[in-house]
């Protein structure tokens, strides 16, 4: 027997140099050791004493026995305190007796075995490519590979289970070509598949691919739709056919009914004229008002910068004076001294002559610094009246600019310019949302603007253009219905002139607090705005700045429209 190295750390465990790791077909074969069936009887000396099965990967100990690397293994550590012994001779087991036993080990792996699959497969092999025959074996159970299904089968049987049987085989729809499960097949073509006709929903006779209904929608004679004159006062409302039918025939009603609503638009072009002229005046004379004040605060602040240096000399006098008095009172005890009480009665008295002159220019400078403190007072009067001044004029003048730029017809045309600088600010984190003027539904209908994010927000952020609307508090609101429940449709208008916007659009959800009333408790209490709903991913940067068809962005600049439809909405 060949000299093994003990273990160094002097715990349990074969040491490296007498072990040796099994072979694949060994570790493979674990699963099944104990229901393998020879051919021959199997000897005694190969079964291995710990687990009664077939040894794998044998390992001999001191006292000759054979056990599997795992059982060996298992002993050894199982009690590291203490020395284990063998259970046929009770013969102490030491880690550095136990070497691997490779003459067993080629004698087990030429054993004849019947295939584990027997007697469904005859075949006969040795040990050590039992599982190479596994691997090919018709009769092996394998669970089916598609996604889902859980049926196990015999190799034989997989490949037509796998083509023809199982549920969760992919095939292609018969109208999309797209392939989906065989179980969510029908379900597919019943309910979702884009090319499959369907009976139009309002009851036409056309059968229609569901991927044209929005469009069929808009052409079906049997769908309900407003009169084109609607906006004008028309209120007839019934299938698409009478409709046209009603518009060829009630053309002089409705040329009354524009007649009357162009009148309406003029009286209110010249009350919104007289406004702006009102305003414009206002704002000059606001303008007049702070001339006004600055011409006069002008000569105040000069006055306070001469008081301020007249200050400061006379402080710097009085510092000399009182600097002169000391002086004056050490010659004036010298003098005492020097001469007797008569001379320093004398001089005594010119003193006395100096600090009465000393005491009136100290009179004048305190008057002077109270007169400093009065200008100072008037002065910080007036900076405070223009300061209120100058807020009003600006906000005189957004009042003035929101006029002008306001729609009443739900409709906003926004133009955005400087769209590659802003987007670079976008991604730079300054400022990134970009907010619409303001426009309305109706003269009296709801107050809404709409928000961009060049660089993106959310999931869109540094790929797409992130397009919102939001409700803002509005003076009608309390004469509205609420929630806001009107299809909004938001563009990217095409500048190249062949008309290919790109336009989402969405209908709300009455449940959102987004299109509740703002500033209802159900909203945002005292927000002047709802929280902004739309498209996070509304148009990736590619298809805005490079596009095939289209031109976007052109002299950096970008065209917006939202538009809301107002059917169903009455005038107050």
């Amino acid at each position: 027997m060949a000299t093994k190295e003990s273990d160094p750390s002097g715990s349990g465990g074969i040491s490296r140099q007498n072990s040796g790791v099994g072979g694949q077909w060994e570790s493979d074969l674990t699963a099944v050791q104990h229901s393998l069936k020879f051919v021959k009887n199997l000897e005694e000396h190969y079964v291995c004493p710990t687990c009664k099965g077939v040894v794998l990967n044998p390992h001999q100990t001191g006292c000759g026995h054979i056990f599997c690397y795992r059982c060996i293994q298992g002993l050894l550590e199982k009690s590291p305190a203490t020395t284990p012994t063998c259970p046929l001779d009770r013969g102490l087991i030491k880690s550095d007796e136990v070497f691997q036993d490779n003459c067993c080990k080629r004698e087990i792996s030429n054993l004849e075995v019947y295939c584990t699959n027997s007697p469904n497969c005859s075949h006969r092999m040795t040990l050590c490519r039992l599982q190479d025959h596994l691997q090919a074996c018709q009769f092996e159970s394998l669970r089916c590979s598609n996604a889902g299904c859980s049926e196990i089968l015999l190799r034989k049987d997989l490949q037509e289970h796998l083509r023809i049987s199982c549920s969760y085989r992919m095939e292609p729809c018969h109208y999309c070509k797209h392939p989906y499960t065989c179980c969510q097949l029908e379900e597919h073509e019943r309910y979702t598949c884009p090319e499959v006709e369907i009976k139009c929903p309002n009851k036409c006779s056309q059968m229609i691919k569901r991927c044209m209904l929005e469009d069929h929608a808009d052409q079906c004679p049997e769908v309900q739709t407003d009169c084109v004159y609607k906006k004008y006062g028309c209120s007839v409302r019934e299938r698409r056919a009478q409709v046209q039918v009603h518009e060829k025939t009630a053309l002089n009603h409705h040329i009354l009914l524009v007649l009357g609503s162009n009148t309406k638009l003029e009286t209110l072009m010249e009350i919104l004229q007289q406004e702006v002229l009102l305003r414009h005046k206002e704002l000059q004379e606001r303008s007049r008002q702070v001339s006004g004040l600055e011409e006069v605060v002008r000569p105040l602040a000069q006055q306070v910068s001469r008081c301020d240096n007249t200050l400061s000399a006379v402080q710097r006098s009085l510092e000399d004076q009182r600097d002169h008095i000391s002086s004056v009172q050490l010659q004036l005890e010298e003098l005492s001294s020097v001469f007797g009480p008569g001379v320093a009665r004398e001089e005594l008295g010119q003193i006395r002559a100096s600090l009465d002159a000393l005491r009136q220019q100290v009179s004048v400078t305190e008057g002077l610094k109270d007169h400093l403190g009065e200008l100072k007072e008037t002065y910080m009067r007036h900076s405070r009246l223009l300061s209120i001044h100058t807020a009003q004029l600006e906000c005189n003048e957004e009042h003035f600019r929101e006029l002008e730029s306001t729609s009443y017809d739900g409709k906003l045309i926004w133009k955005l310019r400087d769209y590659r600088k802003r987007k670079e600010a976008g991604a730079r984190g300054q400022g990134p949302c970009l907010s619409s003027a303001p426009f309305h539904t109706g003269r009296s209908g709801y107050k809404m603007a709409a928000r961009a994010y060049l660089n993106g927000d959310g999931a869109g952020r540094d790929t797409h253009l992130s397009l919102y609307v939001v409700l803002m508090r509005g003076d009608f609101d309390p004469l509205l219905p609420w929630p806001f429940r009107q299809p909004v449709s938001l563009s990217v208008l095409d500048q190249s002139g062949t008309n290919n916007h790109l336009t989402m659009s969405f209908k709300p959800d009455p449940e959102n607090t987004s299109f509740h009333r703002p500033g209802s408790a159900a909203a945002t209490a005292s927000a002047p705005t709802n929280v902004a709903s739309g498209f996070q991913c509304f148009a990736s940067h590619a298809q805005l700045e490079t596009p095939k068809n289209a031109i976007y962005v052109r002299d950096d600049t970008l065209f917006v429209k939202v538009k809301v439809d107002t059917s169903g909405l009455e005038d107050l």
